[in-house]
């Protein structure tokens, strides 16, 4: 009988980096087009055709692997890769094998973004492989070890068509692309899909990759198998390599898919496992399920060389740092920056920093804020609302940071109302007038004079004697309707604090 059971988990993840050319010809690095239009000799494999290593590619790759905790290989090179497949123009892939640039890093996953359940099977893994501050949740993380980020060229794409033709477009051979290679250090399919998500995150954060998965600017394989004891004996199952999953959601239900499907093979076939076999897996979104590919008995050989049309290369030590510095602060070093600077919700600086662009313009908008709270808010409640429903993003935006800085402050500062901020709001993005200007223009300043308030207070309660009747016989909820006349009466210019307790005290009063 299954005691208890453990998945895991190692990924393999292939991202397009955007360098202008691709990787060894000066073709343009660019998704979709004409098919075969950005083509060359050098990416089709040509006789004599000689590669050149594009110096942007490898800067790229090492704030790749900076950002990822990675050592820089100081030496490396290039080697081939040799197996047939029709996408595969020159029947060899340029790579690297034994001597990957980049080497022994990690991706700490933080524990507040994953779920804190028990595995099926009884074990609780969250208890022994989360690290940090015990005290502190949001110090908690579960690191994943990154073997190795090494450089290759992509492949070109095979289009099959109405079921009858294929097709080859190369426009995508010579891509550059970085393989990021993890230890099996995930327990989870939810932890597998949050890994691919950070690390989308951290290389949009450090400007390496676009990161759009339904481009296939990434992809990911996911290799999967248990380890299952029963009768105080420990097996473990055949991995199985999941290939090409290109959204989390695909990440997270192969997985789990797969984790059953094997979880049923070893208690219904009780025969031996081969520790050499090794099923390659396709997943099957519309039907929810893995399907075998192929299946390995013993290692593929790929016939690796040393890539004779280049030479290996040295990396200085000023390169490695001009490169390394380009990282900056990552994304949940900022998030936890700023829930200690300014007090924010963790909702709040998930939203302000899902884009390296939208969390320096809100940095750009607290500066000058005199309420950052207030201006988060604004960000958040109003200008992303608006970005959202024109699918646009801050970049588009003709409206800078200082506007909403300035009308945080005209509210902060009880100079306009909330109601008024709205209409301010949305004359500056119609316009893009600064709010002081529009403030002006629509004369909107509010009303903080306590004798003016008063003043409208002592009309609409002379002027409405039922509902003051009313509020005497226990109908308090006649309260926001008189301050709505009050309000009324300033023209909606009235200060809604100073009015509501000059109300108040006249209500008592009366």
């Amino acid at each position: 009988m299954v005691e208890k059971y453990r998945i895991v988990i190692g990924c393999e993840i292939h991202c397009q980096l955007t360098t202008k050319t691709k990787a060894f010809c000066a073709c343009e690095n660019k998704y979709g087009g004409m098919p075969d239009t950005r083509v060359c000799p050098v990416c089709l494999g040509l006789p004599g055709a000689m590669p050149r290593v594009s110096k942007g590619y490898v800067e790229m790759g090492v704030v790749a692997g900076t950002a990822l905790n990675c050592g820089i290989s100081r030496f490396t090179k290039f080697d081939r890769k040799h197996y047939f497949y029709p996408d595969l123009a020159k029947g060899y892939q340029i790579t690297q094998y034994d001597i990957p640039l980049c080497k022994d890093g990690f991706v700490d996953l933080p524990y507040i973004k994953l779920p804190q359940t028990s595995q099926p099977g009884g074990e609780n893994y969250y208890d022994k492989t989360f690290a940090g501050d015990n005290n502190n949740i949001d110090n908690m993380y579960k690191r994943v070890r990154v073997e190795r980020i090494h450089l290759e060229e992509d492949v070109g794409k095979s289009l099959h068509l109405e079921g009858k033709y294929s097709y080859i477009d190369y426009n995508r051979c010579g891509t550059p692309l970085i393989e990021i290679v993890t230890k099996p250090d995930m327990n989870s399919p939810e932890e597998a899909a949050l890994f691919m998500e950070t690390v989308q995150e951290i290389l949009r954060y450090v400007g390496v990759t676009n990161g759009n998965l339904e481009e296939g600017n990434m992809r990911c394989d996911a290799n999967i198998n248990l380890t299952v004891w029963e009768d105080g004996k420990e097996y473990h199952t055949p991995i199985s390599e999941i290939k090409n999953l290109n959204s989390f959601r695909a990440i997270k239900d192969a997985c789990a898919y797969e984790a059953k499907r094997q979880l049923d093979e070893f208690i219904n076939d009780r025969q031996p496992f081969d520790p050499g076999f090794k099923n390659t897996m396709g997943w099957d979104e519309v039907n929810g399920k893995t399907v075998v590919q192929r299946t390995k008995n013993s290692f593929v050989d790929y016939r690796f060389v040393v890539e004779p049309d280049i030479k290996p290369f040295s990396l200085s030590e000023e390169f490695i740092s001009e490169n390394a510095a380009k990282v900056g602060e990552l994304p949940e070093q900022k998030r936890q920056r700023l829930k200690k600077e300014f007090g924010l919700s963790d909702f709040d600086v998930e939203t302000l920093t899902s884009s390296k662009a939208l969390a320096t313009w809100f940095e750009e908008a607290a500066k000058d804020s005199k309420d950052v709270k207030k201006t988060a808010n604004i960000i958040l409640a109003e200008l992303l609302a608006v970005l959202n429903e024109k699918e646009q993003t801050v970049t588009d935006l003709e409206i800078t940071p200082k506007h909403i800085a300035e009308l945080s402050n005209a509210m902060a500062e009880n100079k306009i109302t909330s109601k008024q901020g709205k209409d301010v709001f949305a004359e500056m993005m119609e316009t893009a007038k600064l709010p002081s200007k529009i403030i002006e223009e629509k004369g909107m300043v509010v009303v903080s004079d306590t004798g003016a308030i008063e003043n409208f207070v002592k009309e609409v309660i002379a002027e409405n004697p039922k509902a003051i009747a009313d509020y005497k016989n226990g109908k308090t909820n006649v309260v926001g309707w008189l301050m709505g006349q009050v309000m009324k009466k300033s023209g909606g210019k009235a200060s809604p604090k100073t009015a509501t307790e000059l109300l108040k005290a006249e209500l008592e009063k009366a």
